[in-house]
């Protein structure tokens, strides 16, 4: 592997954390993202996160050092410029996922290889856009990548081996543990397993069974889980769950139901979770945090 520097296109939630820690780990990281409201959106997150490494990592230089290796632009064509690894954190949107690729494809260099950290789509429905298939496949990381520091790496049919091991090492030099994906799987093995406990307590939310503390509450004291569903999605964000739904909402009205939900009364109102102060809970103190919360009723 001789990666040195890295485009992360994408600078959400997930998108920021990865660049940050990719940064921390010394190696020089574009930022990319649509336009200059992002950018400027981009920084704000990227400035938080440091200050979260520099406690979580016990290092303010550390931290500023890595902060110091970002760079940031609108551009597409000057992001890609002679990077070795492309990052794509863009959002779980077929479309948007496609036109990225189509565009990516005329400005990387031809030594650039594509990665996506898409949390269910598959590898092969991209391949063919990237102009390179053999060197595209799937590096996939979960929220809080600082602490929960696993990276799943899965190729498609066409992928070049060679590319596998090279991601599989990258992972490695920046502080995760990989986990290959012998073959193709949405979700992989983290999004396989929680995507569906996901939605399980989004449909009770949704056809009003029961409200999310009442939900989160039963899953842990049941369990002896320190989050319920409710918590875990205002970690990942409403924007994900939303789109996973309304993509599948024509094959089934529970899908289409959750996704009008979040529309209504999550989106609309601002509570897009834990990164803006409110979702399911208010932060910084959810309730679920409180010593009281699992106290009898």
């Amino acid at each position: 592997m001789d990666y040195n520097k890295v485009l992360v296109a994408g600078s959400g939630v997930l998108g920021s954390q990865i660049a940050f820690q990719t940064a921390f780990f010394g190696y020089d990281v574009n930022v990319y993202d649509i336009n200059e409201e992002a950018i400027q959106a981009a920084k704000e997150r990227l400035t938080k996160l440091k200050a979260i490494y520099a406690d979580y990592f016990n290092s303010e230089e550390k931290a500023e050092l890595a902060y110091g290796r970002l760079s940031f632009s609108a551009d597409l064509a000057e992001s890609v410029s002679n990077v070795d690894l492309v990052i794509e954190a863009v959002p779980e949107v077929v479309q948007i996922k496609q036109d990225f690729y189509n565009k990516l494809a005329t400005v990387a260099p031809e030594k650039t290889v594509f990665a996506s950290n898409s949390s269910t789509m598959l590898p092969s429905q991209f391949a063919e856009f990237t102009g390179r298939p053999e060197k595209f496949l799937a590096l996939h990381f979960a929220n809080s990548i600082w602490k929960n520091n696993t990276a799943e790496i899965m190729g498609h049919a066409g992928t070049d081996i060679k590319y596998t091991e090279e991601v599989t090492e990258f992972a490695r030099t920046i502080g995760m543990i990989p986990f290959v994906v012998k073959k193709e799987q949405p979700g992989y093995i983290l999004n396989s397993l929680l995507v569906p406990f996901l939605n399980a307590g989004l449909s009770l939310w949704a056809n009003d069974i029961a409200e999310p503390q009442t939900i989160d509450k039963n899953w842990m004291i049941s369990t002896g889980s320190p989050h319920g569903p409710f918590a875990i999605l205002d970690i990942v964000g409403m924007e994900t769950p939303y789109n996973l739904n309304l993509a599948k909402s024509e094959l089934d009205p529970n899908y289409k139901l959750i996704a009008e939900k979040l529309k209504k009364e999550m989106i609309d109102q601002g509570k897009m979770g834990q990164a803006t102060g409110e979702g399911f809970y208010t932060y910084p103190n959810p309730a679920f945090a409180d010593p009281d919360f699992l106290k009898q009723n």
